[in-house]
């Protein structure tokens, strides 16, 4: 009996020590976008296997976004970051030094060429975004990631070659790349990489969403092209809050033209907004839209001296709240086009 009692004694112990271990094992891998675009794509992929968290929430301000000691306290618990790179988190390496954040990081945007960003509101304007310039997109060109730079908030507004002041808070190159879903799938394989190499227990699972979700962007993105068929291409023409639209443009042969710059936070000048008045009367530009991280002051201004009509809100760097409909990556990018098509059909 005695003999029976130890044998029975350690089949307990074993078994409590396996559960200990599988309990080990199932605990999500924890994982911290930058912004919540990100956010959404890593719970898409990442599905129960992760927890996600976002250190810009929902209908926050990317570019004016100032981190708060409870984001450096969520950085430190990360296992694994994940950021869109191209200088778009100009904030960033203060928050990783105040986290003493040293763990791995994906850069989301790795392998794409980006566009350039010229500067200036007239700038943007003169050039139209021409959709036949050669920035073409090479998915196979194994692109350096951009480094983030803190003491790119230290410079004073520089002017370009036209004598517009801008902010080089993102450099010379456009971040927005997820504005084209034709470029997410990159931005899809690299998370998924990033997961897996973080996680290799749990590979194939993050393979299989990434398959999925791959596959439903990809549907989109067709689905969007279709639609688009009812706007004749001279009538696709809009104007927006500020430059985060380009490789939408690109995607879709629109025009956006911007009040502001690649940041939300720059100011255009009074010869900057009268431009784009002109140039708004003289093309019957049918459209101008508010974004959801941007005041509609100025929007509002220069339909009224326009006549444009001011279409629904377009969601450039942030989604909407939980239960908005834009509270995914896909619902964002679905309302988008809705709204587009909503303003410029006939």
């Amino acid at each position: 009996m005695k003999m029976r009692g130890m044998y029975s004694g350690r089949m307990v112990l074993a078994l409590g020590l396996l559960a200990a271990s599988l309990s080990v094992q199932a605990e999500p891998l924890r994982v911290v976008s930058s912004f919540s675009i990100l956010n959404d794509m890593v719970k898409e992929i990442g599905g129960d296997k992760v927890m996600a968290s976002t250190i810009v929430p929902a209908n926050g301000d990317a570019h004016s976004f100032e981190p708060r000691p409870s984001d450096a306290k969520t950085l430190a618990k990360a296992q694994l970051l994940v950021v869109n790179g191209l200088e778009f988190e100009s904030w960033l390496p203060r928050l990783q030094q105040a986290a003493g954040y040293k763990g791995p990081q994906v850069v989301a945007t790795e392998g794409i060429t980006p566009l350039a960003f010229e500067g200036g509101a007239d700038d943007h304007a003169d050039h139209d975004h021409d959709h036949d310039h050669d920035h073409d997109h090479d998915h196979d060109h194994d692109h350096e990631p951009a480094h983030d730079h803190a003491q790119d908030h230290e410079h004073a507004p520089e002017k370009d070659h036209s004598g517009h002041e801008h902010s080089h808070q993102h450099g010379s190159q456009d971040p927005h790349a997820w504005q084209s879903l034709d470029l997410a799938q990159i931005y899809v394989r690299n998370i998924s990489k990033g997961l897996e190499q973080a996680d290799p227990v749990n590979a194939q699972y993050y393979q299989g969403r990434a398959k999925d979700y791959a596959q439903r962007i990809q549907e989109l993105d067709d689905s969007i092209k279709t639609r688009l068929q009812a706007v004749p291409v001279d009538k696709r023409k809009v104007i927006t809050s500020h430059d985060a639209f380009s490789y939408m443009g690109k995607a879709y042969n629109i025009r956006f033209i911007p009040l502001v710059g690649v940041s939300s936070q720059a100011e255009p000048s009074a010869r900057d907004i009268a431009q784009i008045i002109q140039q708004a009367r003289s093309e019957q530009i049918q459209a101008i839209f508010v974004e959801n991280t941007v005041s509609a002051k100025l929007v509002e201004q220069v339909a009224r001296e326009t006549g444009a009509k001011v279409g629904g809100t377009l969601y450039s760097d942030a989604l909407g709240v939980p239960g908005s409909g834009v509270d995914t990556y896909l619902g964002m990018m679905r309302s988008n086009t809705d709204q587009l098509i909503k303003a410029l059909q006939p």
